[in-house]
């Protein structure tokens, strides 16, 4: 993903356009169905003149020390402004992950939060289950923090992920 920010942004990109870079951190990951543990993130948010952003994160799992262990989890997509609908929807992030399953996410951005939830989810016959999922994206003091929360191996929503990450560009 070719990283680019300058005047050849999209007006309709401008609630998002915070979110442009690239973000290293860590967080926490933690469900019902599993122990809690700590997790490294780098996210790469890119545009490339054209009315949508390019996502790709990738996070590992660390150790107590805060090396890293293993992969975890990738995801790449692409957030969309799309025109503001009566409920406030004013954005869409679609999500396709290598463990089988595809998300679509609606919601609202404003400059510097970003809250949504899943319209839709596919899986593949191979996936584990996953049925809907909420996040919430906000710019705090200069770091991306964010949360997940998940619905799945027949738990209610719940919540899941959180991470504060850094700009590095």
């Amino acid at each position: 993903m070719a990283f680019h920010l300058d005047t050849d942004l999209p007006t309709e990109l401008a609630p998002l356009a915070w979110l442009i870079g690239k973000w290293v951190g860590a967080g926490v990951v933690g469900y019902p169905t599993m122990e809690s543990r700590n997790f490294g993130q780098e996210i790469i948010c890119a545009h490339d003149g054209r009315p949508f952003l390019e996502w790709r994160s990738q996070t590992w799992l660390l150790d107590d020390a805060g090396d890293k262990v293993r992969p975890l989890a990738t995801e790449v997509g692409f957030w969309r402004p799309v025109p503001e609908t009566e409920d406030g929807t004013n954005v869409e992030l679609l999500l396709s992950h290598p463990t089988g399953f595809v998300e679509m996410y609606a919601g609202h951005a404003q400059p510097a939060k970003v809250e949504l939830r899943t319209d839709g989810v596919m899986r593949s016959p191979h996936a584990k289950e996953y049925t809907a999922g909420h996040r919430m994206y906000g710019y705090v003091q200069s770091n991306l923090m964010w949360v997940m929360d998940m619905a799945a191996m027949g738990q209610p929503l719940t919540s899941h992920l959180s991470a504060e990450l850094k700009r590095a560009d």
